[in-house]
């Protein structure tokens, strides 16, 4: 059995976005988005690199990285630490980009990063403190997120 439970796979593969941090040859982190990530197997998230070349240069000199993916409504979801490793060739990199493709990715794909997962932990926000349900933290982010202003559209 992997590490990944059928809960964390169900938050990655309906939310997508994941926030990828890694770690900068100065010692700094670097926090980018990740909007291919995805669940690959029991033990590995991938994502594609459309346009991601600072995450890539730091997995390549430390291929330390923490993926977040948090389904927004309910303020839950997941952490996964692990070890990310840059696919720009070969049989598993073209296997990855035709997965991509057939989910209608149609951007360039530079490379791909397949991390393994060595850890993953619950994201739970502190509203579930009070006891509120997931249902209760779903509605109070939609009333608040109807009661903001319309933005102009230009």
């Amino acid at each position: 059995m992997g590490i990944l439970t059928d809960d964390m796979k169900r938050v990655v593969l309906e939310q997508k976005l994941g926030f990828a941090a890694t770690v900068c040859p100065d010692g700094t982190p670097n926090l980018s988005p990740k909007g291919t990530t995805t669940v690959w197997d029991d033990d590995h998230l991938v994502f594609a690199d459309i346009y991601s070349p600072g995450t890539v240069a730091n997995l390549q000199h430390n291929p330390a990285i923490e993926i977040n993916v948090v389904d927004p409504d309910v303020r839950k979801g997941y952490r996964f630490k692990g070890t990310g490793i840059v696919l720009t060739e070969g049989a598993r990199f073209e296997e990855i980009v035709a997965f991509y493709r057939q989910r209608g990715t149609q951007f360039t794909i530079r490379s791909v990063v397949l991390i393994k997962v060595e850890r993953a932990l619950p994201l739970v926000s502190p509203a579930y403190d009070s006891g509120a349900s997931e249902d209760e933290i779903r509605a109070r982010w939609h009333g608040y997120r109807d009661s903001l202003p319309p933005t102009s559209k230009s």
